[in-house]
């Protein structure tokens, strides 16, 4: 069952420290973000929670810039059940609601598991100034293990360039070290912590609620299919 919780002004909850070390069993609790949870019984729009942004020139964004019902992903390269979402949840959401315009779908770095995590959140950012951002995104989850950490080295983050047909690899070894890109990797894991009061990946945020863990895709669905009932309803 879905781990969810009402966002409202002022909720945050303590973070717990997340260690690349530590073992599969660990590192799954750190991922899944169980812990107990304290939320306030009022319903407020997407707006007002003040997570969404609509941003029409985002290429982490994928869908309609005006779709009725956008759902935030707040993510980590390395996570194995963010790769679970990627690979069995989100062919199908962009299937039946995203490229149906009902739903957009909004990244956010959340790199928890080291170095290595930044480093793919940056390569990924590196590909979408050419327009490949989803290519290399899914490039890498379709080489993640689906237990442990994906291993993200600098020989794989060009070895992934090349594979999703990044035109200027030159330019795309600059940005890796893009000042400005670090900034907005850095702001979303800040926005994750502070706002949303994640504790782990994947946490999901779809209207004033806040999925946590890499849910069954039936879980999603009812989600979006509230939401979109009660906009419908408006």
């Amino acid at each position: 069952m879905a781990v969810v919780a009402l966002l409202a002004a002022g909720v945050m909850l303590s973070e717990r420290g997340d260690d690349e070390d530590s073992s599969d069993a660990a590192s799954s609790s750190q991922s899944s973000g169980e812990g107990g949870e304290s939320a306030e019984e009022q319903s407020l729009s997407e707006e007002e929670v003040g997570l969404v942004r609509r941003d029409a020139d985002d290429v982490t964004a994928m869908g309609d810039v005006d779709a009725p019902v956008v759902l935030i992903e707040y993510s980590d390269y390395r996570c194995p059940f963010c790769g679970a979402f990627a690979r069995d949840t989100m062919p199908k959401l962009k299937q039946e609601y995203i490229d149906s315009g009902k739903l957009r779908f909004e990244w956010r770095d959340f790199p928890v598991f080291g170095e290595e995590s930044t480093t793919g959140a940056m390569a990924a950012r590196a590909a979408g100034e050419q327009d490949r951002y989803w290519e290399y995104h899914d490039a890498m989850y379709e080489d993640a293990p689906e237990r442990g950490h994906l291993k993200i080295t600098d020989k794989k983050v060009m070895e992934w360039a090349k594979e999703v047909g990044v035109p200027d690899l030159e330019q795309f070894e600059k940005d890796l070290d893009d000042p400005e890109l670090r900034k907005k990797v850095e702001a979303d894991a800040q926005e994750a912590r502070s706002e949303v009061g994640a504790t782990g990946t994947p946490t999901f945020v779809i209207g004033d609620q806040r999925v946590v863990g890499a849910q069954p895709t039936e879980t999603f669905k009812e989600l979006i299919d509230e939401k979109l009932a009660s906009v419908e309803d408006e």
